[in-house]
């Protein structure tokens, strides 16, 4: 096998893992934001009516009666960045190999989250618009946004080289492929088995 072969394949191992990576950490991080809502749901005594969790769209969860709804508004993008982080650093106590995929999830959830409110100061949407008509200050979206943007890159530094990417990249490892592939499927089967009209 040439050496331009090699490269070739490693740049296509690298590409599919970037992608998995990605779809995975996408569908995932909606899981966790909005099991935060369903939480401070529970907690305060609302109602979930509907959880919409499916490939097809973007999730939501639907409360009421909602007697503290800024409460449950705020569940989602909290505890969709602190699972995720927890989940992080328990992974990298017990030293697992493969960690690095797991860091690129949390980096991913805090950035995906951050960014959802961050961007409220400009376009809001979604959880941010509720925030700002629930009388939350723009300025609180932002702070949240930068930190949980910042938190997410820094968790991202140091981990090119375990995807294939930079000078010191390492050979991707294709059980990686394998695992990440099975999970994108079971997580779009198991949630278009339970999802319902939107």
């Amino acid at each position: 096998m040439s050496i331009k072969q090699i490269d070739t394949n490693q740049h296509f191992k690298v590409a599919v893992l970037a992608v998995l990576s990605c779809s995975v950490s996408w569908l995932a991080m909606q899981i966790v934001h909005e099991f935060g809502h369903v939480m401070h749901a529970l907690v305060s005594g609302a109602t979930v009516t509907k959880v919409v969790l499916s490939p097809l769209s973007i999730s939501r969860t639907d409360v009421s009666p909602n007697p503290y709804p800024l409460f449950v508004v705020w569940g989602g993008p909290l505890w969709g960045c602190l699972l995720p982080l927890m989940f992080c650093l328990l992974v990298h106590r017990i030293r697992w190999k493969h960690r690095h995929l797991v860091r690129f999830f949390a980096g991913f959830c805090l950035i995906a989250n951050g960014a959802y409110l961050g961007m409220g100061i400009v376009k809001p949407v979604g959880d941010a618009e509720v925030l700002l008509n629930l009388g939350t200050p723009r300025w609180l979206l932002g702070l949240f946004g930068v930190i949980a943007v910042g938190t997410g890159l820094w968790f991202w530094n140091g981990i090119g080289n375990r995807f294939g990417i930079g000078k010191s990249a390492d050979d991707v490892d294709f059980r990686e492929i394998v695992t990440l592939s099975l999970l994108v499927v079971l997580i779009v089967v198991m949630e278009l088995a339970l999802s319902s009209p939107v």
